[in-house]
């Protein structure tokens, strides 16, 4: 039998003082009069949450179209972020119940809804249900009559043209008791409010309390992003619904239609203060614990036979623990770091050899230059081999300045290489030559710019022989034969280039790779 501590419609009205997320105060007060008593709820339950009563998308259907541990019926259609319990078509039904019973005495239902439509009007409405049995097909909001349990509905038609829809109503019945469709069931409510649900412009959300034998109904209602903005609709007393029963979501349409999805049904578990709850396992059917059970002794089995294969196959790691055999994080960090330091050590010596070579390539072009200068100033002494000699003076003196940034350039290198290896024989690799090394790169990317410098002004001053007499270029020896200095410049710009971009290339690799440690 269920009692009703009061009754909104006839003789109260609930004014909402203070709200929170579970601890909330209200007081009871006679319509157009001032508050006889306030009073406040007891210290806030503790919840936990029951992941096989809920659903809530993204990912909420399966490839099958189904819900974990959800059954669907009738015009329910499952997508990934919500249930279409009903499509906006008419005299359409459908459903959504769970596939095994709640086995917890309280509880809270915290449900995310629209029902949207094109017209002023829709029908019939939603509802949601904790009853014995699933009513998977009925006329009650599309779920079954005569139900042993609890329903909220949400009446978006009126049938008693009364003008009090839409309305949340709170309907209990213990199966015998058919539901009153002409009066919108307003003569068998424990409880209710005026709430406009339809066509909001964020979802609506109703959270469904019953603890304590105290049934609580809040609602936002959609016009506010915030999840925790509820409003105090209803409260049933001295309410007793069945100890176990399925949650279950259904809507119907009739002559008018509208779209009813529901986006998520949370159920949490609630147990008093400082009560302890007991494990998951603990609430395990003996059936299935006993099967899993048996699953787990039989893969131990299997994996203990395994080893000794494994033991037997490889006699030379027989005795040594298999967990030694694995490389744990740290170790295969520092292997990385020090796999990393051997690479640029080696890619650094590879380019220290190549500018090797071309030092010596550089030092033989200015000994034949000066040679051939000598010579030049031999054979004329008089006014006509000035010029020649004052150009071919400068030329050597371009060579030397790039002989000599290449020989910083090459010093540059080889203390890189220094920095490398002593950080290679650190325990510290990650925090030891890091900066130096960068700094050596530093210089080594201005050294190329001095000598990208110093190869264009070369190239400036002799590359117009139109406004300067033009020199012959002197007889090559017989082995090895003379580069020319167009070649020869050209080659040592895109040298210098391609070495410059490598460096920046290797430099930007390792600080990337670097984010990791």
């Amino acid at each position: 039998m269920y009692k009703i501590s009061y009754n909104v419609k006839k003789t109260h009205k609930i004014a909402q003082l203070r709200p929170s997320y579970h601890h909330y105060f209200y007081c009871c007060c006679y319509s157009g009069s001032l508050c006889y008593g306030c009073y406040g709820k007891e210290t806030s339950p503790n919840r936990r949450f029951e992941y096989k009563y809920s659903f809530k998308g993204p990912h909420l259907s399966q490839a099958d179209g189904s819900i974990p541990f959800w059954v669907h019926s009738g015009n329910a259609i499952p997508s990934a972020d919500q249930v279409r319990i009903t499509p906006s078509l008419r005299s359409q039904k459908g459903s959504v119940w769970t596939k095994s019973t709640v086995n917890f005495d309280n509880w809270e239902a915290e449900v995310t809804f629209r029902v949207s439509g094109r017209g002023r009007m829709g029908a019939d409405g939603l509802a949601i249900w904790f009853t014995t049995a699933q009513g998977l097909d009925g006329p009650v909001y599309g779920a079954a009559d005569n139900w042993n349990g609890i329903g909220i509905f949400f009446d978006s038609f009126d049938n008693d043209g009364k003008k009090n829809n839409p309305a949340v109503l709170v309907v209990g019945n213990n199966g015998k008791l058919v539901y009153d469709h002409p009066n919108d069931g307003t003569t068998q409510a424990l409880g209710t409010c005026l709430r406009d649900f339809r066509n909001k412009p964020y979802p609506v959300r109703a959270k469904i309390t019953y603890y304590k034998r105290t049934l609580t109904v809040l609602i936002n209602n959609g016009f506010t992003p915030d999840k925790d903005d509820y409003e105090f609709c209803t409260k049933v007393d001295n309410m007793v619904i069945p100890q176990e029963g399925y949650f279950g979501i259904s809507a119907a349409t009739g002559g008018l239609a509208d779209d009813h999805d529901v986006l998520s049904f949370l159920t949490f578990r609630l147990s008093e203060p400082g009560q302890e709850l007991p494990p998951p396992e603990a609430e395990m059917p003996k059936q299935d614990k006993d099967k899993y059970q048996e699953e787990f002794e039989n893969f131990q089995q299997d994996l203990d036979k395994k080893k000794e294969d494994y033991q037997k196959e490889h006699p030379d790691v027989q005795g040594q623990p298999i967990e030694d055999m694995y490389e744990s994080v740290n170790d295969r960090e520092i292997r990385q770091v020090f796999e990393g330091q051997n690479r640029i050590h080696l890619e650094i010596k590879q380019l220290h050899h190549q500018l090797a070579v071309i030092l010596d390539e550089q030092r033989r072009y200015v000994s034949v230059a000066t040679d051939e200068i000598s010579k030049r100033q031999g054979e004329s002494g008089g006014q006509v081999g000035q010029a020649p000699s004052q150009e071919m003076g400068a030329v050597v003196a371009t060579q030397q300045e790039v002989l000599r940034n290449l020989n910083e350039l090459r010093n540059s290198f080889y203390e890189s290489l220094k920095q490398i290896g002593a950080s290679q024989h650190q325990g510290n690799a990650v925090g030891m030559g890091t900066y130096e090394t960068v700094q050596h790169f530093n210089d080594i990317k201005e050294h190329l710019h001095v000598v990208k410098k110093n190869i264009e002004h070369l190239i400036t001053r002799t590359g117009n022989p139109s406004e300067k007499q033009v020199m012959n270029c002197p007889d090559p020896p017989p082995m090895p034969s003379c580069l020319g200095t167009t070649h020869f410049l050209v080659f040592v710009v895109i040298q210098s280039v391609l070495f410059f971009s490598y460096i920046m290339y290797k430099s930007q690799q390792e600080a990337a790779a670097k984010k990791f440690f």
